[in-house]
């Protein structure tokens, strides 16, 4: 696609700017700041964790899309799954996918101080295995996928044809520190540069990807054809 001179107007984001960027977001909870001291304890793992401006912005989703059934793929120490819990509507719930007992277990104990924990089914199994076993007739409204890389596009193809139309599915890292839009990307930038081709290539939704963190994909489901705006079930 051309590109006219001043078309990018992405902020870089400085120390200041960033620090900025945090004083118009609403703090984080006294549970949010120990989950975060504490992930920090596990040393180079932590990076796995969302940023609290990206968290927020979860729940926000959340709460504009009504989400009453929402499936993360990854939890790792339950950062993103505490906030996506306090966005839900009453009576829902949030399915996340994970394989570390470990990890999860700090996890469990934040959303048990947060007073979530009644609201989230974890999950200890491989992704693909949850999915699969997901009952076909229950529609989910909002989707998360922040795991392995390399597992992305397989997630993606199991969870589109059960997001309801209108439904949302938020993808994380689809930057990879700039390194997919390398063309020579190897390793998991190469997953993740095929994972938004293929994302790019999916008529069944409508997508960007957008510079927040490490760059998050937000894609939409569309109606089937030749269905009207409102004629299917699920929120608006």
């Amino acid at each position: 696609m051309d590109r006219a001179p001043g078309d990018m107007k992405t902020v870089r984001i400085t120390e200041d700017v960033y620090a900025y960027l945090l004083a118009q977001t609403d703090p984080p909870t006294p549970v949010q700041a120990r989950l975060t001291e504490r992930t920090r304890g596990l040393g180079g793992p932590s990076v796995m964790q969302v940023p609290h401006e990206q968290a927020r912005f979860l729940t926000l989703l959340a709460l504009l899309t009504g989400a009453r059934r929402i499936v993360e793929v990854g939890t790792f120490t339950g950062y993103s799954t505490l906030a996506l819990a306090e966005g839900l509507a009453p009576g829902g719930r949030v399915l996340t996918c994970d394989i570390s007992p470990e990890w999860t277990s700090i996890a469990r104990e934040a959303w048990v101080e947060a007073g979530v924990a009644d609201r989230i089914d974890l999950r200890i199994a491989p992704a693909l295995e949850t999915l699969r076993g997901l009952p076909p007739d229950q529609e989910i409204d909002l989707v998360f996928l922040d795991a392995d890389k390399a597992g992305y596009r397989a997630y993606w193809d199991e969870l589109v044809p059960r997001v309801r139309p209108g439904g949302l599915l938020l993808a994380d890292n689809t930057l990879f520190g700039g390194d997919a839009a390398r063309p020579d990307a190897g390793g998991n930038a190469l997953a993740i540069r095929e994972f938004n081709a293929h994302v790019r290539a999916d008529r069944r939704v409508e997508s960007v990807l957008l510079p927040v963190a490490d760059g998050l994909t937000f894609a939409r489901k569309r109606r089937p054809l030749g269905l009207p705006q409102g004629a299917y079930g699920g929120h608006p």
